[in-house]
């Protein structure tokens, strides 16, 4: 009888395996680009004022730069709050727009899109929802009903570099994860002060009790705010991982970057030019919050390896964080099958409800 368990278990573990392989083929648009360190993208940040790189070696100037944004993180996410928020009926739905307080090269990539799902009733309950990387519409607006029909409101966050902030002549969110180490830093601050402005509207309009919901990309995003934001007290991170660098190298979503980064970097080097955009830099800052969180991860994830999603968990249970955590027996590209992507609706839209 064991023996039999075993392999039907072996048989699902490959079964599944194989359909997430498949899934994640089905994109034939992954370029490899060259690696850069993109020093350009550090000039506005704060933590580089007054530190130039002239003379330095380029490494030691961003790991440099990673330790001054951790000692000084509340002014590296810290902005200037919007004062343009405006609404805009279209056929696909009511939009939030306004400018982005990190400027970009980008004309397209500065101005915020977010559709907006107000819950009848007039509650004070209200969510920002952050999609996965190279996330297209109409994906996630159907969680984003559910939880308007649960009675809570939700801003879906285009994230930098997507949908209409992408610039011309990209077809993929390329600029928003890549092999320009500074570029990447760039797009991460930018989507986590882009997601406090959401909040910064929600409170205009006289929602009090905020959360927000982070989809792989969008679950890093998510802590990072949570992290500099005590206003979001309900937290559901969907997909968890540790260290930025960690899953850009072993992930399968991102083979062709680390194509690029091999040949310029190793796995450790990078992850301190990375440190500064990775959640377990700001476990100690978290655990000063109070606040509320959900871990959803899989069982055969090959993007957010099953180990660093665990590695989240023993975080969260040595930091004593209030917390809960669902395994899926699923991966990364199946979540968004059936069945599997009307489990993970029900394990964020029941947590939301009960907590938020």
């Amino acid at each position: 009888m064991k023996f039999l368990i075993r392999k039907a278990a072996g048989g699902y573990r490959n079964w599944m395996y194989g359909w997430e392989n498949g899934l994640a083929n089905r994109s034939t648009d992954r370029i490899v680009r060259p690696f850069d360190f993109g020093l350009e993208w550090s000039k506005n940040w704060p933590c580089s004022e007054g530190f130039s790189y002239e003379g330095q070696d380029p490494v030691e100037y961003i790991e440099a730069l990673n330790l001054r944004a951790m000692e000084r993180s509340d002014e590296f996410f810290a902005y200037a709050p919007p004062t343009d928020f405006s609404l805009h009926k279209q056929a696909d739905g009511e939009w939030l727009r306004f400018t982005s307080p990190v400027k970009t090269p980008f004309p397209e990539n500065n101005t915020v899109h977010c559709l907006w799902y107000p819950a009848r009733g007039g509650g004070r309950k209200a969510m920002t929802l952050l999609p996965h990387w190279n996330s297209k519409l109409p994906q996630h607006n159907a969680l984003c009903a559910g939880l308007q029909r649960l009675g809570i409101s939700v801003l879906r966050l285009s994230l930098p570099y997507h949908d209409a902030r992408m610039p011309a002549g990209l077809g993929r969110a390329d600029y928003a994860v890549s092999a320009n180490i500074c570029r990447t830093i760039d797009a991460t601050r930018q989507a986590v002060i882009d997601t406090r402005a959401c909040f910064d509207w929600l409170e205009q309009q006289g929602y009090k009790d905020l959360g927000v919901v982070g989809t792989s990309l969008g679950s890093c995003y998510a802590f990072l705010a949570s992290a500099h934001d005590p206003r979001l007290r309900v937290n559901v991170f969907n997909h968890c991982s540790t260290f930025f660098a960690d899953v850009v190298w072993e992930g399968l979503s991102s083979r062709h970057i680390r194509e690029s980064l091999e040949g310029a970097t190793t796995l450790e080097t990078l992850r301190k030019m990375w440190l500064a955009i990775s959640p377990p830099s700001y476990y100690e800052r978290y655990s000063t919050r109070k606040k509320k969180s959900k871990f959803i991860y899989t069982r055969y994830d090959t993007t957010f390896p099953l180990h660093l999603s665990k590695q989240v968990i023993e975080g969260a249970r040595k930091w004593n964080w209030d917390h809960d955590s669902v395994e899926l027996l699923c991966g990364h590209y199946t979540m968004g099958e059936f069945p599997f992507k009307y489990l993970t609706g029900y394990e964020i839209c029941s947590f939301a409800k009960r907590n938020l």
